[in-house]
């Protein structure tokens, strides 16, 4: 099944699955199909990156942010992400997608999406940095006024060292792209 029909699936379930709260996950059943697979017959490293889109566009639906994002002329915005991969997911294989809001600092939030297999063992791990852009103000939006925004007063946890790290790498490497 192609990523879009997977997108639909998490759509039409959204509900069922009830609103997604601060602090908890996200939590998606997939099976590598023949259209994920690459020649060693195991998901491509692509396809990593579509199901965790489905996993934080679950986030966005659950949490209502994507309605409010609407109103407002807001539109969530990935900043980059980083990618490990441990073990393979096979052919045909079970696995969940593992979704989380980590923690945010001023205008930038911290994802991480954990890829399980059947045996609880991770598969791999993708940490990604997104953002709100607000159209109307050209401009990212603090995340403490969209999580106020979404009825929450929430104070976000300190960064752990792994995610200073890759905020880190990410800023160095975003300040490299835009020289070139």
């Amino acid at each position: 099944m192609y990523v879009w029909a997977r997108l639909a699936r998490m759509a039409l379930t959204a509900k069922r699955r009830g609103r997604y709260r601060m602090g908890e996950e996200s939590r998606l059943t997939f099976r590598c199909l023949p259209t994920d697979i690459d020649t060693n017959l195991h998901l491509n490293n692509a396809r990593y990156m579509m199901l965790a889109d489905v996993g934080r566009i679950d986030i966005f639906m659950r949490a209502g942010l994507l309605g409010l994002a609407r109103q407002n002329g807001w539109a969530p915005m990935m900043g980059g992400l980083q990618a490990v991969y441990v073990r393979e997911i096979r052919l045909w294989k079970k696995f969940e997608v593992v979704s989380t809001v980590e923690t945010w600092e001023d205008t930038q939030v911290i994802g991480r999406h954990r890829f399980v297999l059947e045996d609880g063992r991770t598969a791999a791990l993708v940490m990604t940095t997104a953002g709100i852009y607000d159209f109307g103000n050209r401009s990212f939006m603090q995340i403490d006024e969209v999580i106020g925004r979404l009825g929450h007063r929430i104070t976000p946890r300190p960064p752990t060292e792994a995610e200073k790290i890759f905020m880190a790498s990410h800023g160095r490497l975003r300040e490299l792209a835009k020289q070139g």
